[in-house]
């Protein structure tokens, strides 16, 4: 255990974990991999969805990072089926509304496959049709709302194939060099 009280947990989430400590009926929950009494998730991922959830014990750190109001950058990278085009790109540069509420524009690039060539590989595989291409995005958004950038690149015509967080702030998954499952303390100032 660190010596603060507000330290953060670090965790990359596999797809399929549920983002809560209490036992469920189908997925494995955050109890098969952290044992941090006190520490509680930060916002949340989707079960389908994987990598970085961050975890404390400071409830005021918990709404700073996971609040919308607050404004935390957070990033993802989504493999989504069809063809890159600018005009439904540009679709999720503006605000888009998804019914229960209107996103803020997003930053959105196109992820080259050098970029993603050493992510892991998903377990359970996702779904691949020959007869539909495939491409990565990397979309980086602020309000983080219940499954928004499924919804979002569902919107503009892309659906989710996989979807992984990579940072939230400054924060990173990959200079935090974690694995699938993996986990650890680190200082609240490097957010």
């Amino acid at each position: 255990m660190p010596d603060t009280p507000t330290a953060l947990i670090a965790f990359n989430k596999p797809c399929g974990v549920i983002s809560q400590f209490s036992p469920h009926e189908t997925h494995t929950s955050l109890k098969d991999y952290i044992d941090a009494p006190g520490y509680y998730p930060a916002g949340r991922l989707d079960t389908d969805s994987e990598g970085l959830l961050l975890l404390t014990s400071d409830g005021r750190l918990q709404a700073r990072i996971a609040e919308p109001r607050h404004g935390k950058q957070k990033t993802y990278w989504a493999q989504v089926e069809g063809s890159p085009s600018d005009d439904r790109l540009a679709l999720l540069r503006q605000p888009m509304d998804l019914g229960d509420f209107i996103t803020r524009p997003a930053q959105v690039r196109l992820l080259a496959p050098e970029e993603t060539a050493s992510l892991w590989p998903r377990t359970p595989p996702i779904r691949v049709r020959k007869s539909v291409p495939d491409f990565w995005l990397e979309l980086r958004i602020h309000e983080g709302k219940n499954r928004q950038v499924r919804r979002m690149t569902a919107r503009a015509g892309y659906p989710c194939l996989r979807l992984i967080r990579t940072a939230i702030g400054r924060l990173d998954l990959h200079t935090l060099d974690l694995a699938p499952g993996q986990w650890r303390f680190i200082p609240p100032n490097l957010l």
